[in-house]
């Protein structure tokens, strides 16, 4: 499916092709929440990191998070979480581990997205208490991150776009 997506103040555009475009995923960790995170969780997709064609680059800046568990040492999160440096828009995120993809967040998209038959409520032991996490047919939900990939969730549900 081919996407199209923007920051808020119009300085950054962006397409991507994504084979996964339904954003079926809600994270709900600290770093999730705080830098993209409306009503407490972010969502993305997954699409082909070749792909990606970005008007307005210069207005790109890369945030990396510190992570922080308790008893543990911090440390500096290898996900590039790519933002406007204009309005702070959250854009999309990078994980060096996979060249090949670039994750959209589905609030930066702007073509229509077709709505997940399942949504996922991953990272719950980090959700802030505030936060109404839905539940019932149609979500399942994760303490920490899901073993199944995003291509997965996808093919099980018979959706990846070739």
């Amino acid at each position: 499916m081919h996407l199209e997506g923007s920051c808020h103040c119009g300085a950054v555009h962006f397409s991507v092709e994504s084979p996964w475009p339904y954003p079926y995923l809600h994270c709900y960790c600290s770093i999730c929440r705080k830098t993209a995170g409306a009503g407490g969780y972010a969502a993305n997709i997954g699409a082909l990191n070749d792909t990606l064609r970005v008007r307005g680059r210069q207005h790109i800046a890369i945030y990396h998070a510190v992570m922080r568990e308790p008893g543990k040492r911090a440390r500096r999160s290898p996900m590039e979480r790519h933002f406007c440096t204009k309005c702070g828009s959250a854009l999309w995120i990078r994980n060096p581990d996979e060249p090949e993809r670039v994750y959209p967040f589905a609030s930066a998209v702007d073509t229509p997205l077709p709505r997940p038959p399942e949504i996922v409520e991953a990272e719950l032991d980090s959700a802030a208490s505030w936060v109404d996490v839905p539940s019932g047919k149609g979500h399942v939900h994760c303490a920490q991150w899901p073993e199944e990939t995003l291509a997965q969730w996808h093919r099980r549900h018979g959706l990846e776009q070739r």
